[in-house]
């Protein structure tokens, strides 16, 4: 056989969860073909290569062991959804671990298309990248839909909601439709979004209710996914990768402490990250231990986890990298912001900024109306930026969003009475200068069991909610920023 011919394995991950036990098991077929690396996509799928001569043996463990997986092609993409987000990035809402399983079980096919379930509470996970996306709405155990169609950057939104146990059907259905009906709704420029649902409802035999209120899109803010976190007396971990490559022998090991210490499952997520949750105080310096072992890093600078770029994109990742050491020579703040780097047309990735390459080779920049990168009004910035000319363009967009968020604060304080101007003079509010979390005597701290109208400087003792930094690395922000000048 050819020597020097590598072959991509795509294996679908749906929901972005797997069993530990699962994950081993694909890891040891994976490793006994010639892999070294495992990448993690941002429809939350896994990756691996091997060499031409190693194809058939995988091929064979492949069909012994029944996992379906993909060569050099992406014909059934990843289900995606924010369970990874449950617990640990949000704890409101009817949406929990059983409902997720429930849905993602009951697919009994393999979806051509793309389909998102998330939750409506997060913004961890996008909720309009799959062509198909169910968000849940505030009535429980009831989903919008929004169908975005192939090709298409247009998204619209059905009428009615439908029952979480509908959800597979409901997807079996559209899909359908839209693929016998290509001309229709197919890469098509305009398609008639009333026809589709139309014929929707006639072939679909599903409990559904109409939608009395519109879906409200919460205030994006990605939290910092990486490194060890408290939550109801546990730890949850996150890896991230710079150059987006797991070592297969680490994630060997992370599977083997799972099985060890009862943790069932591993997430990964739309960053191309995995996260460990349950993790008990007694077994963290066994994940430490395995950090260390393979030289992990788990504080990277917050403006570097922010990015969303295509899967297997040399190009793209480079893009990122090269950005992400202007941003701190510039020193940029990025909170409240993401990124996306399009190199090839209509790949459905969402930002608050985007950085898309056009036919001249040049990039052209775009945002989001209200810079939410769930919103589906995108705001041409500029046009034919160079490589090089980047990053001054993005400092300037960025700077332009912190300046209208400064300008609506000072709007919104004609509206206090001096009664509460005064109470929030008095308040000072300390930021975590590695993820930015606040604590705010007003509100004190749940998670460390802080009361309300506890200072700050009182504390003997402080470690942040989210990635466990300790006081030390907390600053007290401008105790003017909501008084009158």
């Amino acid at each position: 056989m050819a020597q020097g011919i590598t072959h991509l394995i795509k294996i679908n991950l749906p929901g972005g969860f797997v069993s530990a036990g699962d994950l081993y098991e694909i890891l040891l077929i994976a490793e006994n073909a010639g892999a070294r690396d495992i990448r993690f996509g941002n429809r939350q799928q896994l990756y691996f290569a091997i060499e031409e001569n190693c194809l058939e043996d995988l091929e064979n463990e492949m069909l012994r062991t029944e996992i379906q997986y993909e060569t050099d092609a992406d014909l059934y993409p990843n289900i995606v959804s924010s369970y990874v987000a449950d617990t640990i990035f949000n704890q409101e809402g009817w949406l929990r671990e059983g409902v997720y399983k429930d849905i993602i079980d009951a697919f009994d096919f393999q979806p051509r298309l793309k389909i998102n379930v998330v939750d409506n509470q997060q913004s961890f996970v996008p909720f309009f990248s799959g062509n198909i996306n169910f968000i849940a709405s505030d009535i429980s155990n009831y989903w919008f839909m929004h169908v975005r169609f192939p090709k298409s950057g247009t998204h619209h939104c059905c009428p009615s909601l439908f029952y979480s146990d509908d959800i597979p059907l409901i997807a079996k259905t559209v899909e359908e439709i839209i693929l016998e009906n290509k001309k229709l709704f197919y890469d098509q420029k305009k398609a008639d979004e009333q026809l589709f649902f139309k014929m929707l409802a006639k072939k679909a035999s599903a409990a559904s209710q109409q939608s009395k209120a519109a879906l409200k899109l919460p205030d994006f803010q990605l939290p910092y996914y990486e490194g060890f976190n408290k939550y109801n007396n546990r730890y949850w971990l996150g890896i991230y990768r710079r150059n987006e490559l797991f070592p297969l022998g680490f994630l060997k090991d992370v599977c083997l402490l799972c099985l060890k210490t009862r943790i069932g499952q591993i997430y990964t997520t739309p960053w191309k990250s995995i996260i460990i949750k349950g993790i008990e105080t007694t077994n963290r310096n066994e994940w430490g231990l395995i950090l260390s072992k393979y030289h992990l890093n788990v504080r990277h600078a917050a403006n570097e986890l922010n990015w969303q770029i295509e899967d297997i994109c040399d190009e793209g990742l480079a893009l990122k990298q090269q950005l992400v050491r202007e941003f701190e020579e510039a020193d940029l703040r990025t909170y409240q912001l993401c990124f996306a780097i399009k190199t090839q047309p209509k790949t459905g990735l969402s930002g608050s900024i985007i950085i898309k390459k056009n036919k001249e080779d040049l990039y052209d920049l775009l945002h989001t109306k209200d810079f939410n990168p769930n919103s589906k009004d995108y705001v041409p910035y500029l046009q034919g930026v160079t490589t090089t000319g980047l990053s001054k363009h993005l400092v300037t967009l960025c700077n332009d969003f912190y300046n209208k968020q400064s300008n609506d604060i000072i709007k919104s304080k004609v509206d206090f009475n001096e009664e509460a101007t005064a109470e929030s003079a008095e308040t000072e509010i300390y930021q975590c200068n590695c993820c930015l979390t606040r604590y705010d005597k007003a509100y004190g701290d749940s998670i460390n069991d802080i009361e309300k109208n506890v200072d700050f400087k009182t504390l003997s003792h402080y470690n942040c909610p989210v990635c466990d930094a300790p006081m030390d690395d907390f600053s007290l922000l401008n105790e003017n920023l909501y008084t009158n000048n």
